[in-house]
């Protein structure tokens, strides 16, 4: 049974750290692959280094860490110290309960539940914004003080209650009696909560996402927004780094645990003996907090000198919202179209210039945020029915576009299109076409060629769907031959049954995660947006081969740059749209996501095309004939508030259920 049980343990043990010590080693890897060892090199933690945008993010994460740890330590000691001498049993069980639920409340919860409390109280107060690093340090403060309270409470009911009645009797102040006599008593249970503190901010990935406001992204949110694309090692060298320092911290709890046990018992032995307490303790209790001290001020220096390394003078601040992973951004060796602005910008005006640039996930997730009012951001990229959307709402400001003349190379198949009939809001960015992508070893060529691949039960279990109403229920539609901007219920509830019977095939609903999946061969089948199936490939595995085509009856779409009302530098903003026009930014953009674009200056670039090569500009730029009747007769329209209500009631009724 012993020998069982070793075992046992070793597998877990095995199951926890075995993909740790995968990215440990590839970290080290002379090339990308995460299969195949081709030298060692420190290659990836020079580029870690030369990353700018993941420096700011690991510098914003410490500053956050830190703070949020301090605050949360002072105020947690005082609420330790207030409960411990609390008398009334039921009203300390009551105290003990409320602080027990921020631990026992998921994260996603306790996310929205601050968030939406932010957004009350800025506009109770007047405030243009909501969300920002207050915000989101308020809230790493109050998921963190708990486990300070859990950590510190312990060690002042184990503490001699005499022990500071003596010290006053003796002539000390209260206060100079709690600093003097009880902080050295449950000195190691403060130093812990800190600790635990401080790896609980670094962490949090679920309350940061819905608190955090724009120019102040965390880490963890960094990465997640890389997702889209395969995780560059220089992650897996962060990683590592990250992972020794939580080693470290975590050595140092025990060390404290330990430590402080040892003295308790030392005191214990003392007392039986007849020995002084006193004379039980030793230097080495000090150790653990000089340890402390050390590890607080190395996680500042390097703050600092990160900061220094990342420093720029920032006059103007531009605040940007995109899609994720869409737009050049220095990876693969491509242009780095945010840094070259600001370079652009202050080589032209004299004037430096800082970009916040955040990402989302959805049209959806991008409109709540806005009309939420808890954000402010400058330019924002969505799709054509959510800016028609927007544009009924009040929410964009007409452009100037004096201070955009790139805007000449827009061909006019893109001009004057149902979502901006006049012009007046928009600057078309990118286009696109909804296929289905499926994998040639998995998938019968006999099936391929139309919606139904989406509903063979031959593939189930194999097939992913879009995780947003509009276009899974679009899928449904054009399979149908039903108009997807209907206002007919019947239409939208024969969309919703076939969604239905398609639910039993289904793996899962997605949005950016289908890139892993239909990448690594976990799913065979989806519907997605053609320039991701290029990104796809790219990074598909050995064993996948992917392949693409248009049903009949599809989705086109167009996300076009505008600017919402919230924009506190207009100019500013024209000025960022007319730069992702121009042929330096406009070619290394449409070249990295691989989306096509209505600028002529990228379509009609020879060198452009003999870089996409001819079969991807076949499948961007299709021969359809006129792109402006085949995007009028299949766009998403933006639809009344009644049926959009309609739409989104038949969602939820089809993802709860």
């Amino acid at each position: 049974m012993k020998r069982a049980a070793k075992i046992y343990t070793a597998l877990i043990f095995v199951f926890l750290f075995a993909p740790i010590a995968i990215l440990l080693v590839f970290s080290f890897n002379e090339a990308k692959s995460l299969s195949v060892l081709s030298g060692f090199s420190f290659k990836w933690y020079q580029e870690l280094f030369r990353d700018g945008e993941t420096l700011n993010a690991l510098k914003n994460t410490l500053i956050l860490a830190v703070i949020a740890s301090v605050v949360s330590t002072a105020m947690g000691t005082a609420a330790a110290v207030g409960m411990n001498k609390l008398r009334n049993k039921y009203l300390r069980a009551a105290l003990d309960t409320a602080t027990d639920i921020p631990m026992m409340n998921p994260d996603i919860i306790t996310g929205i539940s601050l968030m939406l409390m932010f957004v009350f109280f800025g506009r109770l107060l007047g405030s243009s914004t909501s969300l920002g690093f207050w915000s989101m340090l308020a809230a790493h403060i109050t998921f963190c003080l708990p486990y300070v309270i859990m950590q510190v409470l312990p060690k002042l009911q184990q503490m001699d209650r005499a022990l500071p009645e003596a010290a006053m009797d003796l002539g000390c102040t209260p206060v100079r009696a709690f600093f003097r006599v009880e902080v050295p008593e449950i000195l190691p249970g403060i130093i812990t909560g800190m600790i635990m503190a401080f790896t609980l901010s670094l962490d949090d990935f679920v309350i940061s996402y819905f608190t955090q406001g724009s120019g102040f992204q965390t880490l963890p949110i960094r990465i997640y927004n890389m997702t889209k694309k395969t995780v560059t090692p220089k992650m897996y060298a962060l990683a590592t780094i990250i992972f020794f320092v939580i080693l470290a911290l975590l050595l140092l709890t025990n060390l404290v645990d330990e430590d402080d046990t040892q003295r308790i018992r030392d005191a214990r032995r003392a007392k039986r003996e007849g020995k002084p307490a006193r004379a039980a303790r030793s230097g080495k209790s000090r150790r653990p907090v000089r340890a402390a001290v050390g590890i607080l001020t190395a996680a500042a220096l390097l703050i600092a000198g990160i900061s220094i390394y990342s420093s720029r003078q920032e006059t103007r601040v531009l605040n940007v919202y995109n899609w994720g992973e869409y737009i050049s951004d220095g990876s693969d060796d491509s242009l780095d179209t945010i840094a070259a602005f600001e370079d652009w910008y202050k080589a032209t005006y004299g004037v430096p210039v800082k970009v916040n640039y955040d990402t989302y996930a959805s049209n959806e997730d991008m409109y709540a945020k806005l009309k939420s009012g808890a954000v402010s951001y400058d330019v924002v990229i969505p799709s054509d029915y959510m800016i028609a959307r927007m544009e009924s709402e009040d929410m964009l400001l007409p452009l100037n576009y004096d201070n955009i003349p790139n805007y000449q190379y827009i061909s006019e198949d893109f001009r004057g299109l149902y979502y901006d009939p006049d012009d007046t809001y928009t600057v078309p960015y990118t286009y696109g076409i909804v296929g289905v992508i499926y994998n040639a070893n998995v998938v019968d060529a006999a099936d391929a060629g139309d919606w139904d691949l989406m509903w063979n039960p031959k593939y189930a279990g194999n097939i992913l769907q879009f995780n947003n109403a509009r276009d899974a229920l679009g899928t449904a539609m054009y399979r149908a031959g039903i108009d997807v901007n209907t206002t007919d219920r019947n239409d939208w509830q024969q969309a919703l049954q076939a969604l239905i019977d398609q639910r039993p095939l289904v793996k899962s609903y997605v949005m950016d995660e289908i890139y892993n999946m239909m990448e690594s061969g976990e799913a065979a089948v989806s519907a997605y947006y053609a320039g991701d199936y290029f990104t796809m490939c790219d990074a598909q595995a050995d064993s996948v081969d992917l392949q693409f085509y248009y049903p009949e009856n599809t989705n086109y779409f167009i996300d076009a740059m505008c600017i919402p009302t919230s924009c506190r530098d207009q100019e500013l903003a024209e000025c960022f749209i007319n730069f992702m026009l121009s042929r330096e930014a406009a070619v290394a953009n449409a070249e990295y996501i691989y989306y096509a674009s209505p600028n002529r200056l990228v379509y009609d670039d020879p060198e452009y095309i003999d870089d996409m090569g001819e079969d991807t500009m076949a499948i961007l730029y299709p021969d359809i004939g006129s792109f402006r009747d085949a995007y009028n007769r299949s766009a998403y329209r933006n639809l009344d508030q009644d049926t959009l209500t309609y739409v989104n009631t038949l969602w939820e009724t089809l993802k709860i259920n």
